[in-house]
């Protein structure tokens, strides 16, 4: 898939997902790729840690959702969603691989002059971030809660998700 295939709406979800609550993003595409049904113009992307390659796929979107673990250094569990502007500021402190490279595809769509016009980030603190390809028991509660909230979003965005 490249940028021409580029729905005008698309969740990402990103996160390593051998790193335990790390892959949190994923997980929580893959349940709504499972529990819901989107219109055509909605394309979800298992963006794991891909980086700056994900610029292939979401260049042309009007509307991104990203969905990640965020350590904003608070209480695990913690929740966060954050718009436009917010995801720069987050960004600018993260050290994390596909966190600089989401920020690297954003920076460089901006500078190219195909600055994705609506972008928004949902997430949670992680509890571990130690090796495993399973989330924590408090993590996977999350789960069904983000991915609620991003159909909420989405219908925000006048579009018709069902379950």
């Amino acid at each position: 898939m490249n940028g021409l295939f580029t729905a005008e709406n698309t969740v990402l979800g990103i996160g390593n997902t051998i790193l335990s609550d790390e892959g949190f993003g994923v997980r929580v595409v893959e349940y709504l790729q499972k529990n819901f049904t989107f219109p055509e113009n909605v394309n979800l992307i298992d963006g794991g840690t891909l980086g700056v390659e994900l610029t292939h796929f979401v260049t042309g979107t009007r509307r991104l959702l990203i969905i990640d673990s965020i350590d904003g250094g608070v209480a695990p569990g913690t929740t966060f969603h954050l718009q436009d502007d917010e995801i720069h500021a987050h960004f600018a402190q993260k050290i994390s691989a596909h966190e600089v490279g989401i920020q690297d595809v954003l920076t460089m769509l901006e500078l190219s002059s195909k600055k994705i016009p609506r972008v928004e980030l949902i997430g949670a603190q992680p509890f571990s971030l130690e090796a495993g390809v399973e989330l924590t028991e408090p993590m996977k509660k999350l789960v069904p809660i983000f991915a609620d909230k991003a159909v909420e979003i989405l219908r925000s965005w006048d579009l018709e998700v069902k379950r």
